[in-house]
């Protein structure tokens, strides 16, 4: 069997960005989550705020750390893979990628060590700056990066000499027509991810019955947090979905199985095994007109059809319409469970009600499935093209033997799930672990010089937290 050098070097990016993304999601999150403790904290000087902090900055280290080894690889592969592609386009993505690391990863650089280790070494004020700063750098970060990958897909202020691209105006590149609707809708999706990994935890804490009330804290605030950002991020995808409509129609139309050249009264399909053979969906179910509704805001709205371009222009159909189906089904998964943790929170049931723990547990990993599949619609959909109606990703391949290419992807398969078990490993110890008892935090407290009744605060947290575990030994002797 022959091998394909071009599909093999998407098979292989394609692999390590997905590995790649996984972190960057938690991360963007749980630094804004980690950051917002913090200062609960000191405003309140509530010992559950500092906890969960406390707790949680562990997990962001190892993701964080996980994250920039994986990313690394990236840039490189630009190069090896796709060399043509840095020559065409590297006066606009170079700068882009460089301005990533000038602000966003020295930002982290120069202040995570702070964060992480400067609990005891700098002031309460100082360190919570430090935080500020490290979960700004994460924003950043998703800024440029968002913002270049944007160009790709809706590319502007460019013009084309001697078969390269030049800058006509950063103010066009950086703010291409699709980059403010996927910038937003990628960082909320990344809070959201972070508040599920959370809240998951802590409803596995309250299924075990340990550590409850840092559980009890934890699980609450992430479910007001779900109530109130899970139908905007709903908003923002709808959005985003007219912004495609406009930009890039034949991914919308992968997205929504949708073939004629021109369709109106389109139905939103529930179930479809798109064929891009025959050109027409297999097994289709759908709700009439829903689909021009929701893809026009008009009942009978006119969308552009996958047979308004040749068949070598359309990306692979299949793919892409269940990616698409995925995230959707997994975000309406989450704003279910938001709505639900609302009605038994005024039942005063939050925290008992075992099949909702069960349920929140299950939803530990789903916003990371979530961001994949919609990754996969944003890049999948946009092929056969590089950079949209612009470059095909057939043009820019390296001339590589596919052999070669071939070995490194199964080293990277193999490394990156060694990698993964390992992070995994060490979650999983953390976990178990479980938060800093109200002891360590009152000696932790001490060595950071806090005010007197935050010291008795946690005292007296700690003297309810002994009588708590003896009537539990006791009701268990019973």
């Amino acid at each position: 069997m022959d091998l394909d050098v071009a599909i093999l070097s998407r098979i292989q990016f394609a692999f390590t960005v997905s590995f790649h993304i996984i972190f960057p999601s938690i991360t963007i999150g749980l630094a804004t989550l980690i950051a917002i403790w913090e200062g609960l904290w000191l405003k309140t000087h509530n010992p559950y705020y500092l906890q969960l902090a406390k707790f949680w900055i562990k997990p962001f280290a190892i993701t964080f750390g996980m994250g920039v080894v994986s990313g690394i690889v990236l840039s490189y592969e630009f190069g090896t893979n796709f060399s043509k592609f840095s020559e065409m386009t590297g006066a606009i993505l170079g700068p882009l990628m460089a301005y990533e690391v000038l602000t966003a990863f020295f930002m982290e650089a120069g202040f995570l060590g702070v964060m992480l280790f400067g609990w005891q070494r700098v002031g309460r004020k100082l360190h919570f700056f430090s935080t500020l700063i490290v979960m700004l750098g994460t924003w950043f970060s998703a800024f440029w990066i968002i913002a270049a990958n944007s160009w790709m897909q809706t590319p502007a202020g460019y013009k084309i000499v001697d078969g390269r691209f030049e800058v006509e105006s950063w103010m066009a590149i950086i703010f291409n027509p699709s980059m403010p609707y996927r910038l937003t809708h990628m960082v909320v999706a990344s809070f959201i991810t972070a508040i599920f990994v959370v809240a998951g935890i802590c409803a596995y804490y309250l299924l075990k019955k340990q550590n409850l009330p840092f559980a009890k804290k934890g699980l609450s605030m992430c479910m007001w947090f779900a109530l109130v950002l899970t139908p905007i991020q709903a908003w923002i995808g709808d959005m985003h979905g007219l912004n495609v409509q406009e930009h890039q129609p034949t991914k919308l139309a992968a997205m929504e199985g949708i073939w004629h050249e021109k369709e109106a009264n389109v139905p939103l399909l529930l179930f479809a095994m798109p064929n891009m053979e025959t050109e027409s969906n297999d097994y289709q179910v759908g709700i009439p007109n829903l689909g021009s509704l929701i893809l026009t805001h008009s009942w009978d709205g006119e969308v552009q059809g996958l047979k308004a371009v040749p068949p070598e222009d359309r990306p692979n159909v299949p793919l892409v319409f269940w990616s698409f189906r995925i995230m959707v089904g997994i975000g309406f998964g989450m704003i279910a469970i938001a709505v639900l943790a609302l009605l038994l929170r005024r039942k005063d049931r939050l925290f008992e009600n075992k099949p909702f723990l069960a349920l929140v547990s299950l939803f530990t990993p789903a916003g990371v499935i979530a961001v994949l599949a919609g990754w996969y619609v944003v890049e999948i959909g946009r092929q056969p093209w590089i950079v949209y109606n612009l470059i095909r990703t057939s043009e820019i391949v390296s001339p590589l033997l596919a052999e070669r290419v071939l070995f490194t992807l199964i080293v990277f398969v193999v490394i990156y799930t060694l990698l993964l078990g390992v992070y995994l490993y060490f979650m999983r110890k953390l976990i178990k672990k479980g938060p800093p008892s109200m002891a360590a935090l009152e000696q932790q407290l001490i060595g950071m010089k806090a005010p007197g009744y935050a010291l008795a605060w946690v005292k007296l947290l700690q003297e309810s937290d002994t009588q708590n575990k003896q009537i539990r030994n006791k009701e268990g002797e019973q």
